[in-house]
């Protein structure tokens, strides 16, 4: 009919697949931001080599660690003795890969404690008021202003033989150094300025909920990152300790009892403590940039 307008039907047109824009899981953004820190990724792989090599090595190098040989008494690397012997002609590869896997227990059992621990009384201090945080808060600042090492040799110096009679001389020494440095180690992750947490609980949020949905979630980036500093900064504790002579005995060759054992030799046997120093500079160099790239790719204001 003329004159009369007739409205447009509406048609929906659909968006290609190809078109939309796609959605990007946290997981797979976070590999993303960390595959791209080169130093980061070949730390994994140096960390996952070293790890693999003193778990299965002795599996293959059947050499026992304490086999006295005096007649290959310092030894430089030979084909029989890839890493030399020591001064007793005990095979060095052997007690490397031995005592390797005894330090980087104590990193990774040192790190499981600080990280519960302080997991845990970040939580209560993220929803905490009075009395409660101002004891948590007071108790921060105390392992804070404590020195480790002094209170560490005085803590081992005191209960070590207490604890050889309970669990044997390894597992006492263990125990200590894992307890001691883990507890100076924890992070206090107290978030509870944190907007998140102000607008869940004017949400009216209930407790459970506040720690287990938004303060411990939004605590996992710093906890993971803090979490690889603690493996080194454990590692190196222990080999202080063993090249201190306080740490673990002869027979259990430490990396860092390696390095204590090969001082006096150190003009005439070199390799002695050659290997067990690459190992930890190697380990303690792969866990910082592989903490440098969990700290980069976990923070979302940085866009890589």
């Amino acid at each position: 009919m003329a004159g009369s307008t007739h409205a447009s039907p509406t048609v929906d047109v659909a968006v290609p697949l190809e078109g939309r824009p796609r959605r990007v899981s946290p997981g797979f953004e976070t590999w993303r931001k960390f595959r791209r820190h080169r130093m980061a990724v070949a730390s994994v792989v140096i960390l996952v080599l070293l790890t693999s090599a003193v778990v299965l090595g002795p599996f293959i190098w059947r050499v026992p660690i304490n086999e006295i040989d005096f007649t290959a008494r310092l030894s430089t690397p030979t084909w029989e003795h890839p890493f030399g012997t020591d001064d007793l002609g005990q095979d060095l590869l052997a007690r490397m890969l031995y005592g390797g896997r005894i330090s980087l227990a104590v990193g990774f059992a040192a790190m499981a404690v600080a990280v519960i621990a302080g997991t845990l009384i970040g939580a209560i201090a993220g929803i905490s008021r009075g009395s409660v945080d101002a004891v948590l808060m007071w108790i921060t600042d105390l392992f804070l202003a404590l020195p480790q090492l002094p209170l560490l040799l005085l803590v081992i110096y005191l209960f070590r033989d207490f604890l050889k009679g309970l669990v044997g001389p390894e597992g006492g020494v263990f125990i200590l150094i894992v307890m001691v440095i883990g507890g100076f180690r924890w992070q206090f992750l107290s978030l509870r300025e944190k907007e998140f947490v102000e607008a869940a609980r004017a949400l009216g949020a209930t407790t459970p909920r506040l720690v287990i949905k938004h303060i411990l979630p939004n605590s996992l980036g710093p906890v993971i990152v803090a979490g690889t500093i603690d493996i080194a900064a454990a590692i190196i504790a222990e080999s202080t300790l063993s090249f201190l002579g306080l740490g673990f005995p002869p027979d259990i060759p430490t990396w860092g009892r390696l390095l204590f054992d090969a001082k006096d030799y150190l003009d005439i046997a070199p390799h002695w403590a050659l290997f067990a120093g690459a190992a930890i500079f190697l380990t303690v160099l792969a866990i910082n940039f592989i903490g440098d790239g969990l700290r980069d790719a976990l923070d979302p204001r940085k866009v890589m």
